[in-house]
C-alpha cells in the first residue's frame, strides 16, 4: 500500500521530536511492507484547522489512493470539529501508536481530548484564582513546580495501574473502549478520583504513560 507520512510540531524548538515520529512511522511501514511516497512536516498549532501542509498531503493521498500515516494520535486530536472533518474526508488515515482504531474510536478520542482540555483549563484558572485571593504569588517557578508534582503523581498512578491493565488485556479487553468499560464496571478509580469515569481518552493517556515506564525500564 502507498502511504504518505505527516509530522507536526507546534514550534521550531520541538523539531527534535520529529526524529522519534519518523522512526515510529518508518518502523510501522517496514513491518507492514508499505511504500512510502513522501514525508511532510508542518510547524503549526494543533488547534488550528487550516493547516496548508496537511491539506497538501490529503490532496496527494486522494489522488494516489494512499494512506495517511501519523506517528501520534495527539498530532491530530486537538480539535473535535477538525478531526470530525478528517474522518469524513475521502482519505484513509492511521495513527501508528493506535493503528487498530476505527473512525468511531478516533472521534471519541478527539471528543474526550477537547473535553479534557476544557476541564483542565477551568481547574487551572480556578486554582490560580484561589491562590491569588489568598495572596499567593506563584509566578513561573511556582507553576513549574505544580506541573512537576502533577506529572510525578500521574507516573506513580500509571505504575499502580500497569498490572491491572495487563490483566484486563490478557482477559481480552484490548481496545480503548473495551478497557474503559471494564475499568468502569470494576469501579476502579481514575487518576482524578472515584467521581470520574473512564473514557477512551483517559485510557489512551494511561497506556501512553505505562509505555513510557516500560521504555525507562529497558
Amino acid at each position: 500500500m502507498k502511504v504518505y507520512a505527516y509530522y507536526r510540531v507546534s514550534t521550531k524548538k520541538q523539531e527534535l521530536g520529529l526524529d522519534a515520529q519518523k522512526a515510529d512511522v518508518r518502523d510501522y511501514i517496514s513491518v507492514n511492507e508499505h511504500e512510502l511516497q513522501g514525508e511532510f512536516i508542518e510547524i503549526e498549532s494543533g488547534r488550528r484547522p487550516d493547516r496548508p501542509i496537511l491539506q497538501k498531503v490529503l490532496k496527494k493521498c486522494r489522488k494516489a489512493k494512499a494512506l495517511l500515516l501519523i506517528a501520534k494520535m495527539d498530532r491530530l486530536a486537538r480539535n473535535l470539529f477538525f478531526v470530525a472533518g478528517l474522518i469524513h474526508a475521502k482519505v484513509d488515515f492511521k495513527a501508528v501508536d493506535y493503528p487498530d482504531a476505527d473512525r468511531f474510536e478516533l472521534y471519541d478520542l478527539a471528543r474526550d481530548a477537547e473535553k479534557e482540555s476544557v476541564t483542565i483549563s477551568k481547574r487551572t484558572k480556578k486554582a490560580l484564582a484561589i491562590a491569588k485571593a489568598k495572596g499567593v504569588m506563584l509566578g513561573e517557578y511556582g507553576r513549574n513546580v505544580l506541573s512537576k508534582k502533577n506529572k510525578a503523581a500521574a507516573i506513580e498512578f500509571a505504575r499502580k495501574m500497569q498490572p491491572i491493565i495487563q490483566k484486563l488485556m490478557e482477559e481480552g479487553y484490548k481496545s480503548l473502549r473495551a478497557l474503559a468499560k471494564a475499568l468502569n464496571r470494576r469501579r476502579i478509580a481514575t487518576f482524578t478520583g472515584h467521581g470520574a469515569r473512564w473514557h477512551s481518552r483517559s485510557v489512551f493517556n494511561l497506556l501512553n504513560r505505562i509505555e513510557s515506564l516500560e521504555q525507562i525500564a529497558h
